[in-house]
């Protein structure tokens, strides 16, 4: 399949997302486009992606001053002390603001290597590389960085777009199984909100996506970023309309913290929980039917998935995600922030759903039901 390319359209700024295998080809081009007076790179890469791609990079990029730093990426180093580590050596290596920063790695790399960018010196020139599924088809596309605190998941952060964002998907053939289906989970997620026509596509192909096949993976990807780019692009700044985005991730970071971030649960596992959480409290709710409730089970069914919400579907199991549920970003005094499901490809309006905690409590039962 031939190279893609999509645009995000911010206020102040634009950049693209190039979509298909080797397209890491155009990145020295890219950059005497886009930061043309950078003569210093700092690659700061996930420690797992492959050491092909190291080398590939370093003669990509051979005619700039190129540091690689090595990054171990998890869930409990998105952290200051992460942060701290990367700026004082890019402080020490005189990096300035024509500079460039360039993330290679999944989803957590991104995050913390633009947060890093947003606040260096005010602001240094940052391309993203993501190399999971998960990380091409949603934490790399929008703006968002962020590391996690004590309290809750990515609650430390700031808005700020890369100059490109590389979505290479022969990074995708070293993929384990596992971060197969965390990428998967956002993938359904987008035909859930926002495309019935995907999810029909999705209900006959996930299998061909999971056993990571080039044509399909290819569409998949690219629906998905035109999925997000058309609530980003609307709402840059999550004031409103992006928040349905969110949908399934409430549940799905309270499950994260929970678990104190452990590698037992991963972030795609923990969503693939919350959308079922989430669809099951829109039944609850009376917004949403249970024959749409059915037909995203059958996929699950159908992909050997229901693993991954069996477990958080009991009342006991809900009742004690609230505590975790409470401190989510998106809450309103004691009410729970909650985008709900009315059928598929369509969400009820962000701030409609906030659920006072007691009467979550109430309905955890009901919930368990389902």
């Amino acid at each position: 399949m031939k190279n893609q390319e999509i645009k995000f359209k911010g206020e102040n700024n634009n950049y693209s997302i190039l979509i298909g295998q080797n397209t890491l080809k155009v990145l020295s081009k890219k950059i005497k486009v886009l930061c043309p007076k950078t003569k210093k790179i700092a690659i700061i890469i996930d420690k797992n992606v492959p050491l092909k791609f190291k080398i590939e990079l370093k003669k990509k990029l051979k005619n700039y001053n190129i540091f690689f730093l090595t990054f171990s990426a998890s869930e409990k180093n998105k952290s200051f002390n992460t942060v701290n580590y990367f700026l004082n050596i890019l402080l020490v290596k005189n990096f300035n603001r024509s500079d460039l920063i360039i993330g290679v790695g999944g989803g957590i790399t991104g995050d913390v290597v633009g947060f890093i960018a947003s606040i260096f010196k005010r602001g240094i020139n940052f391309i993203n590389i993501p190399t999971t599924l998960l990380a091409q088809v949603d934490s790399a596309i929008g703006g968002k960085t962020g590391i996690n605190s004590t309290q809750g998941k990515n609650l430390i952060g700031s808005f700020y777009q890369p100059k490109l964002v590389i979505n290479d998907t022969s990074f995708i053939n070293s993929l384990s199984k596992k971060e197969m289906i965390c990428g998967y989970a956002e993938i359904l997620k987008h035909s859930i909100i926002k495309d019935k026509k995907f999810f029909n596509w999705l209900e006959k192909n996930s299998s061909y996506i999971l056993a990571k096949k080039t044509k399909h993976l290819a569409y998949a990807i690219k629906k998905s970023c035109q999925i997000k780019l058309h609530f980003v692009n609307r709402d840059v700044n999550e004031k409103g309309l992006r928040m349905i985005l969110n949908f399934g991730h409430t549940f799905a970071h309270a499950i994260e913290v929970q678990n104190n971030y452990s590698k037992n649960i991963t972030h795609g596992e923990a969503v693939l929980s919350g959308i079922i959480l989430a669809s099951k409290l829109s039944v609850v709710m009376k917004i949403c039917t249970l024959s749409t409730l059915e037909k995203i089970k059958n996929i699950y069914i159908k992909n050997n998935l229901t693993f991954a919400y069996k477990k958080y579907s009991k009342q006991s199991s809900i009742n004690k995600l609230i505590p975790y549920l409470k401190n989510d970003k998106k809450n309103d005094d004691s009410k729970i922030n909650f985008i709900l499901l009315k059928t598929i490809g369509k969400t009820a309006m962000p701030n409609k759903s906030k659920i006072p905690i007691y009467s979550l409590r109430k309905l955890s039962k009901a919930i368990s039901q389902y």
